[in-house]
């Protein structure tokens, strides 16, 4: 069995990585840090993991234990202070925050406010969607695993921009849950705020935009302009990405469909749909799509994840399977909830 570790056990990620872990059946789960909760049942913070995942929080990873795989789930900017060890010890390591994300490191600091403080690494990392960027992942000690809204919307785009199909620019509308906003209650994700609305933030600022546009452009070889407008909405799990490019060359729904479904051919965990659901996807690892022609030249892509799974935790196991050689689908073969 792969001895496995997740450093940042207490949030949502850290818990859903727990819970898929707990059932896999290549991957032990042997230790989950937390230093708020040290000494704790990792159960009393999560009770589903009760009778599933019999761990106490310990404040750091054994110095003296060695892991296959350690999944970080810290924060931006408390992650590139950790993985550096990791790797000097000889582990894998699969990063949830967005330290190893971008791979230039100035692009890093513009977005995030912070000076890169492991280049050395950041210049070995791989992206991790695994369906457009698997041989790398396959050769990778350090994945730096997507943000939710890059996948949902990378997905759903890159059949397009691999095939050169569309025009170098992309409106992105995209749409998440609560939880991705993590644990902390804010005055935005306070019930009464968002209960019964769905609200823009920050347009033309988020952090995703440019990973959305770096992870395009790998696959199409062109520069591309990425317009990428999220919103919260009052539910708690999954997102919807609708976005919108406009074709070189006039296509049919039934070619564009084609493309699509030949693009994905084997893929386990992409369904091509006429009409993307949440609740279809929602604790799964499976991602929808499905489009649509609009106007002359226009082309409609909607695709809906669950943002806890395929958007990260869900997502950072298949790439750990990847890495260690495993069936990709170990731990994550299942449907989604449907309600």
């Amino acid at each position: 069995m792969v001895k496995a570790a997740i450093i940042g056990g207490s949030g949502y990620t850290g818990g859903e990585l727990a819970r898929l872990l707990c059932r896999h059946p290549k991957i032990t789960l042997e230790a989950i840090t937390s230093r708020r909760l040290a000494g704790s049942k990792v159960a009393d913070e999560h009770s589903y993991l009760e009778g599933f995942v019999d761990l106490r929080y310990v404040q750091a990873l054994n110095a003296k234990e060695d892991y296959d795989i350690v999944f970080v789930a810290a924060p931006h900017g408390t992650s590139m202070e950790i993985v550096p060890s990791l790797l000097e010890r000889g582990m894998m390591v699969v990063d949830l925050s967005g330290d190893y994300r971008l791979s230039d490191p100035n692009v890093y600091s513009k977005w995030y406010g912070l000076e890169h403080k492991d280049v050395k690494n950041l210049a070995i990392s791989t992206y991790g969607i695994p369906e457009l960027f698997r041989d790398s992942v396959a050769q990778a000690k350090l994945v730096a695993n997507p943000g939710c809204y890059p996948t949902c919307t990378c997905l759903g785009l890159a059949p397009l921009f691999s095939n050169g199909a569309v025009e170098e620019r992309v409106i992105v509308d995209a749409k998440s849950g609560t939880s991705g906003a993590g644990m902390e209650p804010t005055k935005m994700t306070h019930h009464p705020n968002c209960g019964s609305q769905i609200m823009p933030y920050k347009v033309g600022t988020h952090r995703h935009s440019p990973e959305i546009q770096m992870a395009l452009e790998k696959v199409s070889g062109s520069p591309i302009e990425v317009i990428f407008t999220p919103h919260l909405m009052p539910i708690v799990r999954g997102m919807l990405c609708t976005c919108y490019v406009q074709l070189k060359k006039r296509m049919d729904k039934e070619s564009l469909f084609a493309l699509y479904s030949e693009f994905y051919s084997g893929e386990r965990f992409i369904r091509m749909v006429n009409s993307p659901s949440i609740s279809s996807v929602v604790g799964s690892n499976f991602c929808e799509i499905g489009l649509e022609l609009a106007g002359t030249n226009t082309v409609v892509i909607m695709s809906a994840l669950d943002n806890l799974v395929k958007g990260a935790s869900g997502q950072a196991i298949q790439n750990a399977n990847i890495m260690l050689g495993l069936n990709e689908t170990a731990g994550l073969d299942f449907p989604g909830l449907g309600v």
